[in-house]
């Protein structure tokens, strides 16, 4: 067992070593906090089994105890700087893949029939905020064969994710993870587990994704459509925020026929609509 790269000191070493120059754009923070790091492994429900890809590993604080946790990792980078810094941190290590990749622009199908023979695997990450859904909602969008995706993200982020109706966090990113996923915060983190320590609170969340899709809804686009629609002007009924909106061809009288259908008051808003509810509404319209 090998000493842990997640402390204070070890990281200090590690950075100065290097002249490693923390670079915001990319969201660098490095955990220093084991006990946070266990807590994504008990989160992600990890075996010896398992292959995991780990996004944005960094210096390899995380990657190091997944590596000890799991059956592979696959630890794709985007910055070549932190790229030989990973081949000495995790130099003893031989169930660990590091690729200097955009994670965006991997074909990540081909990666995991590499890896995993097709197999679903599981994903975990350390994501700045900027890259947090279009990551999320990429991986669920484009069918990559995942169990659950366990990230750290901003603490506001996570809290949308699971947010339920009503709340004021609820909004279309709530609906698109739980289309998807059993959303379940696993823990906070504060700014004084990384170096350097971030200004906002980040918040460790599971997706558990659904073994198969769990509702029927007639066209999923249309759906997905609708709800920004919906989003889009918050303060105005459900109503004339879908039929004033440009990407969707949806009359009024379609709308108050459909909620008069399923027994809602015209006036409702998108926000107090479920998940259920938006997608009878899609089925309603579309049928």
């Amino acid at each position: 067992m090998q000493e842990k790269i997640a402390s204070p000191k070890r990281t200090m070493e590690i950075i100065n070593k290097y002249n490693f120059v923390i670079q915001k754009r990319f969201g660098q923070n490095f955990l220093i906090d084991l006990n946070i790091l266990e807590k994504i492994v008990q989160g992600a429900e990890l075996t010896e089994d398992d292959v995991v890809i780990e996004i944005g590993p960094g210096i390899g604080s995380l990657t190091q105890v997944l590596a000890e946790n799991a059956k592979k990792v696959i630890a794709i980078e985007i910055d070549k700087k932190l790229i030989p810094i990973l081949e000495e941190t995790l130099i003893g290590y031989d169930n660990i893949t590091i690729i200097n990749e955009d994670i965006l622009k991997v074909d990540l199908h081909k990666l995991i029939a590499q890896h995993n023979e097709g197999n679903k695997v599981k994903v975990i990450a350390n994501l700045p905020y900027y890259i947090t859904t279009p990551i999320i909602m990429g991986l669920f969008e484009n069918n990559i064969p995942v169990d659950i995706i366990t990230v750290m993200v901003q603490k506001e982020v996570a809290d949308r994710m699971q947010a339920k109706p009503g709340k004021k966090d609820y909004g279309a990113l709530s609906l698109a993870v739980q289309y998807y996923s059993k959303p379940k915060i696993v823990t906070q983190v504060g700014p004084n587990c990384f170096i350097p320590a971030p200004k906002v609170g980040s918040s460790v969340i599971s997706l558990k994704r659904f073994d198969e899709q769990a509702f029927d809804v007639t066209d999923p686009k249309f759906l997905f459509r609708l709800i920004k629609a919906a989003f889009s002007q918050r303060r105005k009924t459900l109503v004339n925020s879908v039929s004033n909106h440009e990407n969707l061809e949806v009359s009024k009288e379609q709308l108050l026929q459909a909620l008069h259908e399923m027994g809602l008051d015209p006036r409702v808003r998108g926000e107090a609509l479920t998940l259920e509810q938006f997608i009878e509404l899609t089925n309603c319209i579309i049928n």
